[in-house]
């Protein structure tokens, strides 16, 4: 499902030269259904190794191989088809402001030529079971830090994406809610979808048991 063998990330500078190392020789694979924690402080290199996997970033070094794309030898026509594949709960929500949260949330259906018919169905399923239905019809800027983060994350599976990826998706949630949304990727993972969510929760992985990967300074010090 995702493979990474000695990658190594560098962010350009402002004048093109490469930069800081983000990470330093990077190797783990992920199988089919799997459900994996990225944990480590700010800085750590978990938002980068999340990048690299959605192919909105190429490593430096190394090789990236997600859903059987190398994403460093990929042609840049090949990418957003890949990129359909794969769900992403960003840190910063990336919600369109001009419609409703409802449109936001549909938007990959519309996207991948659902009929409106079924488009209807499935929203309001995933609106219902994240306590949203009420508020469907208000743009982003009506909603809460919480009521975005719950809507940019029904935006993310609402396609069922074989592989989910999650950037620190509880952190605007409250307790309860941060669970209930566990629970869901968990019923997600059971159906087959392949997860991996970064986070600097201690409760939540406790709560959920699954593989751990731990990264310090750009680089895994813990991978069982």
């Amino acid at each position: 499902m995702v493979r990474f063998g000695r990658v190594g990330l560098a962010y350009p500078t402002p004048q093109g030269s490469p930069g800081r190392p983000a990470l330093h020789d990077v190797s783990f694979a992920l199988g089919e259904g799997s459900f994996t924690w990225l944990l480590g402080p700010s800085g750590a290199g978990k938002s980068s190794i999340l990048r690299l996997m959605h192919a909105a970033l190429r490593p430096s070094s190394g090789v990236v191989s997600v859903l059987g794309t190398d994403i460093g030898q990929a042609e840049r026509g090949a990418l957003p088809a890949l990129r359909r594949k794969i769900g992403v709960v960003h840190q910063e929500f990336r919600l369109l402001g001009h419609v409703s949260a409802w449109d936001n949330v549909a938007l990959p259906l519309r996207l991948a030529g659902r009929a409106e018919g079924a488009i209807q169905q499935d929203v309001d399923e995933i609106l219902d079971w994240l306590g949203l239905r009420e508020k469907s019809a208000r743009p982003p800027a009506e909603l809460s830090g919480g009521e975005q983060q719950r809507i940019a994350i029904a935006r993310a599976i609402i396609t069922r994406p074989a592989l989910l990826i999650a950037d620190e998706p509880t952190s605007e949630l409250d307790v309860f809610e941060a669970r209930r949304l566990i629970a869901l990727f968990g019923e997600m993972n059971r159906l087959g979808t392949a997860i991996v969510v970064a986070t600097h929760s201690e409760d939540l992985p406790a709560r959920h048991p699954a593989r751990i990967i731990t990264l310090a300074e750009g680089r895994i010090i813990d991978a069982p």
